[in-house]
């Protein structure tokens, strides 16, 4: 993650809930804000009734792992909050799935660029 900071306190995460475009995919969902920053913010929110502790950590690496490859390709000074969406079964879900639909989900948020 070069031009990335990763978002940990609580009322930058709760900036983003209440102020950010949301747009959803099938497996995530993502809240997205423009910063005036030379950088973007990364923050990643799993519930803890999704699962235990390996489940969730497990998933949160498929994220990351995933958002350094479109590092790249994502416009800078952006903010991006990924929930993951509640309905689906975690243990489940495998790294392309992940890759296909947050790729799917930039395009849509049109953060993408190529």
């Amino acid at each position: 993650m070069k031009k990335t900071i990763m978002i940990k306190k609580n009322y930058e995460f709760k900036n983003l809930f209440s102020k950010g475009k949301f747009f959803y995919g099938q497996f995530i969902h993502i809240y997205i804000r423009r910063i005036n920053k030379p950088y973007n913010k990364l923050g990643i929110a799993v519930s803890g009734k999704q699962g235990k502790a390996v489940a969730r950590n497990r998933i949160k690496r498929l994220i990351r792992e995933n958002y350094k490859i479109f590092e790249e390709n994502i416009k800078l000074g952006t903010s991006i909050l990924i929930v993951i969406n509640k309905e689906k079964d975690i243990k489940e879900i495998s790294y392309y799935d992940i890759k296909e639909n947050f790729k799917r989900t930039l395009k849509k948020a049109d953060v993408w660029v190529d």
